[in-house]
């Protein structure tokens, strides 16, 4: 029953736009509160967020046809520009991979965006079996400190609410920019201009 609730609490989370516990925490959670293996706990921990973020995005995508029709079309722009230089994805790939930023924004960003969403979600849960474990295991390492503190220190610092609230003006300033007209006026600009 454990790792139901750990799934469920998981893939909660992070169908949360913002403002959600890390994911990472809840797995520090369950490996000082419970004898349960660490892998196993870091495995269905990484499922659920996968999940997840994954539905977050397939969210964001149905929206997406809700926004104004302007804003439809950057993001088509920049979808286009996305997929015309696939050496930048395979970067934001990679960045999934070694970062522990809140990656909801991205995700709606790419589901608004409708890029193909199977590959960020194998990177995104490639990247965080690294870094739940890194966390689990420390976690199990200092059992006697104070998880609650630990734990909701990143929704009640002025720093996390920071990031949480530059990460969606981030993401409305992303569906904002006129694409099309940047990329066509880069091209059409002489090298070394």
């Amino acid at each position: 029953m454990d790792y139901v609730s750990l799934f469920l609490l998981a893939f909660g989370v992070n169908l949360l736009p913002a403002f959600g516990p890390p994911t990472w925490s809840i797995i520090v959670l369950y490996g000082i509160n419970g004898d349960q293996p660490l892998w196993a706990l870091v495995l269905i921990g990484a499922m659920g967020a996968a999940l997840g973020r994954l539905v977050l995005a397939l969210g964001a995508r149905h929206f997406g046809s809700w926004l104004p029709q302007r804003m439809q079309r950057n993001i088509a722009a920049a979808r286009v520009a996305v997929e015309r230089r696939r050496h930048n994805v395979l970067i934001l790939l990679a960045l999934f991979v070694i970062s522990p930023l809140p990656s909801a924004q991205l995700f709606m960003a790419v589901g608004l965006a409708r890029v193909p969403l199977l590959g960020f979600t194998a990177a995104f849960f490639t990247g965080r079996l690294f870094t739940y474990a890194f966390y689990g295991w420390t976690a199990r390492k200092v059992r006697e400190s104070d998880l609650g503190e630990v734990m909701f220190a990143n929704l009640t610092s002025p720093w996390g609410i920071a990031l949480q609230v530059a990460m969606l003006a981030l993401l409305v300033a992303l569906v904002s920019i006129d694409w099309a007209r940047l990329l066509n006026r880069d091209r059409d600009e002489p090298p070394g201009a």
